[in-house]
């Protein structure tokens, strides 16, 4: 490759909201903009600036990142209604240790305090900002305990329908479910023998949730019906809770789900596992999508067009990601911005090779810049720059070779040593 960075210098522009809207056809139900390693809190704070724009400027109204989605509950009721504590908030409402992210810990005061001005100035409850978790309550180690999803979705069900139409009662959930330390056993997550995903308690409460789950769908008109055409706010109440419904029956589905095959013995035990995180993302965002214009935060591997890979124990992962299966649902709907790094000095992660897609970023002027990744790929030709290999396993370089799945590339070009505290 010998492309220098004169020839891709129509590529680079400021990172700004403005800039990244003109590399799209059309403002997207659901933007997402992806990191290439967690837990870094320079590349959170860009994205807080950037999503900040996004939400004065093009309007989008929520702001979604992978973290569990129903601990994201605590955080929303924060954010539109002042529910709890910020300290509170940031224990409870993330989950993989995001909460102890200075940086996340601003998103959420910015957003608390967007409403509250928004409500000060008397504008809409539609241009309140919402915050919500896309992830399923899963963490590397073990998987969650349904019993949160499945007893709220019964909750909901048992006080606004005939109760002949339920198709069991609280207790039976209770008594199937058991203790939920069997379910969050984590030597379950490399010994398939210790997961009780396929026990009979748990194959009876596959089989009602799937019923809860139809009999929500069946009563919907009931549900949104429960009030006059006039009792505006009401309505709204109702379909929130509706939307809330939801999210707990793909929620309890999916935990269900996942636990079944975390008791599965055959090799592809590990790529249906992941693959079935992504579907639970996927999911998730494309339901907050039709709830109006969202913005997405995750890790490249679960936002691209393409399938993700990984090496794990066993040996090498592929699956499609959410962001596959959400451009499958969404098309042009859904934008997709990658964030490719330099250097993370800290982590052993040096001066990329020339010869490299960030090899050759770095070697622009800018600290950090918006690529636009359709044109970059024209620039490089035929001949795509070679693949660059990370020391360390926590970061992910780009694939140069799939430039053409995503919409923007956001560069950085050194990432320093991240000041880690639950306070500001």
């Amino acid at each position: 490759m010998d492309t220098g960075t004169a020839d891709i210098k129509d590529t680079v522009h400021a990172v700004e909201a403005a800039a990244v809207m003109r590399l799209l056809p059309a403002r997207p139900r659901l933007l997402a903009l992806g990191e290439p390693t967690h837990g870094e809190d320079t590349l959170l704070g860009l994205r807080n600036e950037l999503f900040q724009q996004l939400v004065e400027q093009e309007g989008y109204r929520t702001i979604a990142i992978e973290s569990d989605c129903l601990a994201g509950l605590v955080v929303d009721s924060y954010v539109t209604s002042g529910s709890g504590t910020l300290d509170e908030v940031m224990e409870r409402g993330f989950s993989h240790g995001f909460g102890a992210s200075a940086a996340n810990r601003e998103l959420v005061r910015w957003m608390h305090a967007y409403n509250v001005r928004a409500e000060n100035d008397g504008r809409p409850a539609s241009d309140r900002l919402r915050f919500a978790g896309f992830d399923g309550p899963l963490e590397i180690t073990h998987a969650a305990s349904p019993r949160q999803a499945l007893t709220a979705l019964h909750g909901y069900l048992a006080t606004r329908v005939d109760p002949d139409l339920l198709p069991c009662t609280a207790a039976t959930l209770d008594r199937l479910l058991g203790a939920d330390d069997q379910w969050t056993d984590q030597a379950a997550m490399t010994d398939p023998a210790r997961s009780v995903g396929r026990s009979a308690e748990a194959e009876e409460l596959r089989l009602l949730a799937d019923d809860l789950v139809a009999l929500l769908d069946a009563q919907a008109p009931h549900l949104l019906a429960a009030t006059s055409r006039e009792d505006l706010d009401r309505e709204g109440l109702d379909r929130e809770d509706l939307d809330r419904a939801r999210l707990y029956a793909r929620t309890a589905t999916g935990l269900l789900r996942y636990h079944h095959w975390m008791a599965d013995t055959s090799p592809a035990r590990m790529t249906r596992l992941c693959a079935l995180r992504d579907l639970m993302m996927a999911d998730n965002l494309v339901a907050l999508a039709g709830r109006g214009p969202a913005l997405a935060f995750a890790h490249n591997a679960h936002l691209q067009r393409e399938k993700s890979t990984m090496r794990m124990w066993q040996g090498p992962v592929e699956w499609w990601s959410a962001g596959a299966l959400v451009n499958a649902r969404l098309g042009d709907a859904y934008a997709y911005v990658a964030t490719a790094l330099g250097t993370i000095r800290h982590q052993g992660v040096d001066t990329p090779p020339p010869d490299t897609l960030e090899g050759l970023l770095y070697a622009l002027p800018e600290e950090r810049c918006l690529i636009d990744a359709p044109r970059l790929a024209t620039a490089l030709g035929e001949t795509p720059a070679a693949p660059r290999v990370s020391p360390w396993f926590g970061y992910a370089p780009l694939d140069p070779a799939r430039l053409a799945d995503k919409d923007g590339i956001v560069f950085v070009k050194d990432v320093p040593r991240s000041r880690r505290t639950d306070r500001p």
